[in-house]
């Protein structure tokens, strides 16, 4: 199996910002509601699977984890599909973002208990202003603005545990709220609205 991408990943979740888990210690994992509810947007930029073209693929993957901290894990997870990509598009994306090695996707994937079918819907993506919408008729939507200090530069976070689990280019993230976000999947265990977020650019590969 060989497979690479670049791109970017936006995280949102339901914990005041900055979400506790991105430090990685479990004594500070004190997680708002008591559980963590999270959906990231995969943007390809450029990418294949086995042969199979990637570029401009758009994808979903969503946890939830009942807490009381991350590592406490019997998470439940879900990957949704653009309703445009192939069948192969669909099963190389499922694979990767299954935790597949080299994904950034390897750790909280295996703090789960159960994998949900995965999805087909239309995700809608727009972008302007340093904000990215996504839309998924029927299961939620995302927003994700990075926030620009008085310099107009961009605030960010750098070598916390999973700036460097989710292969973020020089392990750096973009501080980026998520207010607006609102996942309503009715096979998720919770719903949720999002205020936490961080942006990544990503290259990973397999």
């Amino acid at each position: 199996m060989t497979w690479n991408l670049s791109g970017e990943l936006i995280e949102t979740c339901s914990c005041n910002m900055l979400c506790p888990c991105w430090f990685g210690q479990a004594d500070l994992m004190l997680m708002d509601k008591g559980w963590c509810g999270t959906s990231m947007l995969l943007r390809i930029r450029e990418g294949s699977y086995e042969g199979i073209d990637l570029s401009g693929q758009n994808a979903v993957v969503t946890f939830l984890f009942p807490g009381p901290t991350l590592f406490d894990a019997n998470g439940t997870g879900r990957v949704y599909i653009d309703e445009g990509a192939s069948e192969e598009q669909q099963r190389a994306l499922e694979t990767i973002l299954h935790g597949a090695p080299g994904s950034g996707i390897e750790v909280p994937a295996s703090l789960l208990s159960t994998w949900l079918p995965t999805q087909r819907v239309p995700i809608e993506v727009t972008e302007g202003d340093d904000k990215v919408a996504a839309s998924l008729p029927g299961v939620g939507n995302m927003n994700s603005r990075r926030l620009v200090n008085d310099l107009g530069k961009k605030m960010t976070m750098q070598n916390s545990t999973f700036s460097i689990a989710f292969g973020f280019d020089d392990h750096t993230g973009d501080l980026a709220p998520s207010d607006g976000t609102a996942w309503e999947d009715p096979d998720m265990p919770e719903t949720w609205q999002g205020r936490s977020g961080v942006v990544g650019q990503i290259s990973w590969s397999g």
